[in-house]
């Protein structure tokens, strides 16, 4: 059975421009799909007749073939072109070519495997330490990266001279290539060109054609007050760069503070914890507390204080990081008990206690409660 004229599959006249026969073709695979045609047997094979008239005519060099030699094109590896026989399609085949027309531009123009020419470069990390203070009060850091960067021999092409890298022959730009296996074809990254759609005929001696080179690079980063453990600040373009003059990637330097001999930080507050003697904290008084900032503050112990009391000074405490109030800061009072007593310090401690039963309320308010359990035990 002679073959169908391919203009005449998918409906439209010989001069029809590119736009017009892509147009053709989307609305007969819409029409003839199989899962759309369960009733009509001969859907499949249309589908894949409309499918190989305009895997031809797509291609400018197929077209023109077809329209000089028609059907003979085609055959006896006549005008092969890119991609052989258009007749050598089958159903997978014909759906990867609906999938491409269709969703190919919402996709950025590629698919998969599709040619990345100038490939961005990777994003970097960093981990940078900072004090406490630093971070109170905010610090330019300079940091070494170690990075790729364009090779400024080649200006980032990745060609001696700088001259433009060539397609591919294989993939004739495309970066894939399919291949027949029985029923289906299959996609694969071109292997002459990796992908990238293009081939470095020249490379440069320095980068060997990756248009890049590995270098170590100095950056001053700002590191604003009031930033945390797990702060993460990104720096756009600082990155890698990209393969053959892509765009370079970012650099996120990722903060860590250290601990502090004296100050443990909760968000923006910070909390101190400060010894006091049995005596001042019986008798109450002042006593003297640094602050994050350097200074000193003097605080007032109330008589009778507890271990574990808190007192607050407003606005002593780390900056938020966005603006907004500044926190505080909380000291935490840690009644001290004397040791390596001489004598005489034990025997007025021993007096004293004798003297102290209607003087320890907390005490006392404990054993009566062990005594009524105990009580209740008995009963």
């Amino acid at each position: 059975m002679a073959k169908r004229d391919y203009y005449d599959v998918l409906g439209v006249a010989k001069g029809a421009s590119p736009d017009e026969i892509k147009k053709a073709f989307r609305q007969k695979a819409k029409e003839l799909h199989p899962d759309s045609n369960s009733d009509n047997p001969n859907a499949e094979s249309q589908f894949k007749e409309a499918n190989e008239a305009y895997d031809a005519l797509k291609d400018p060099e197929k077209k023109a073939a077809y329209d000089r030699f028609g059907h003979a094109a085609f055959e006896n590896g006549m005008g092969g072109g890119r991609g052989g026989h258009p007749g050598q399609g089958d159903f997978a085949s014909a759906f990867s070519d609906v999938f491409d027309d269709l969703f190919g531009d919402f996709m950025g123009g590629q698919r998969g495997g599709g040619r990345q020419r100038a490939s961005r470069g990777s994003d970097l990390r960093y981990n940078l330490r900072i004090s406490l203070e630093d971070a109170y009060i905010g610090i330019q850091k300079t940091i070494n990266v170690p990075t790729s960067i364009a090779c400024t021999v080649c200006n980032g092409t990745g060609s001696e001279g700088g001259s433009e890298p060539a397609t591919c022959p294989t993939c004739s730009g495309m970066g894939k290539v399919r291949a027949q296996q029985g029923f289906f074809t299959v996609e694969r990254t071109c292997p002459t060109c990796s992908g990238a759609g293009q081939i470095v005929k020249n490379p440069c001696g320095t980068c060997g054609g990756a248009g890049r080179t590995e270098k170590e690079r100095s950056l001053n980063v700002n590191i604003p007050a009031g930033v945390e453990t797990g702060t993460r600040i990104r720096l756009a373009g600082e990155g890698e760069a990209g393969l053959r003059g892509g765009p370079q990637g970012d650099l996120y330097i990722f903060i860590e503070v250290t601990e502090h001999p004296l100050f443990q930080r909760d968000g923006n507050h910070l909390f101190c914890r400060v010894p006091v003697s049995m005596a001042s904290a019986a008798l109450g008084g002042d006593i003297e507390v640094p602050t994050i900032d350097g200074g000193r503050s003097r605080v007032k112990v109330p008589a009778g204080s507890q271990t574990g009391k808190q007192m607050r000074l407003r606005a002593k405490g780390m900056p938020a990081l966005r603006g907004g109030a500044q926190g505080d800061m909380f000291i935490e009072l840690s009644v001290e008990t004397p040791v390596n007593l001489t004598s005489k310090q034990k025997e007025l401690l021993r007096e004293f206690d004798k003297m102290s039963e209607d003087n320890n309320p907390e005490s006392s308010n404990f054993f009566s409660k062990v005594k009524s359990f105990w009580e209740g035990m008995k009963g």
